[in-house]
């Protein structure tokens, strides 16, 4: 489409119009053509994939002794499904982290350190951890861009979960967006390296929500 100087002028890519878009769209030969069909069918069928997936862990989940923590963690912003189930089940348990800087570390999101004599220079996070779980939770972090709210959605996940937990997931919008933009206002931190800086802090309340389930009373 680039090579063609095709360009979408909507709004959100892979959206319902810009789907629309893409079915009316018609290359200028017709090995174009099938090349194009091709690669859009790809994604189709990764998407159907994706919802297959999701369909098989919906009936597992319950089952799960992760489930209960996966579904609080719904109620913080940009945590959604199959980011919290991931985060959950590839930290397994939050218990051996006596400390949330531990499961920071733990997730690679603490800052590379170099010393040397008197002088201490603090570089890019190690990337030493759990990639999944820290992927998932760097682009969770995104959703701290905006100013705090409690979307429809959000309200509609967290009808069923502990009060205290909501009530840390509002803390953690409040304080995470003021963190994201005080970041962005210092302008010599690029985007990313705020969004991680929100990411490591978010691995922090998410222990925090673990500690509460984990004492919450069970019956």
């Amino acid at each position: 489409m680039l090579r063609n100087d095709i360009r979408y002028e909507g709004r959100a890519s892979w959206s319902l119009a810009h789907r629309r878009w893409l079915a009316r769209l018609v290359l200028p030969s017709p090995a174009q053509q099938i090349v194009f069909q091709e690669l859009v069918d790809a994604v189709l069928e990764r998407e159907r994939r994706r919802d297959r997936l999701e369909h098989q862990l919906d009936a597992l989940a319950p089952t799960w002794p992760g489930y209960q923590l996966a579904c609080a963690l719904l109620a913080f912003r940009g945590i959604q499904k199959t980011v919290a189930y991931t985060v959950v089940a590839e930290t397994a348990s939050f218990a051996r982290f006596s400390h949330p800087s531990r499961y920071m570390a733990w997730l690679g999101l603490v800052p590379s350190e170099h010393s040397s004599g008197a002088s201490r220079h603090q570089g890019p996070i190690t990337r030493s951890g759990n990639r999944w779980a820290r992927t998932l939770l760097v682009e969770a972090a995104w959703a701290y861009r905006y100013a705090p709210k409690v979307s429809p959605i959000i309200e509609r996940r967290a009808q069923q979960i502990d009060p205290a937990i909501r009530a840390l997931a509002w803390k953690a919008q409040l304080r995470l967006t003021h963190k994201y933009r005080r970041f962005i206002a210092r302008g010599n931190k690029h985007a990313n390296v705020a969004v991680t800086a929100v990411a490591r802090e978010l691995a922090a309340f998410i222990w925090d929500a673990a500690r509460l389930i984990e004492r919450a009373p069970h019956g």
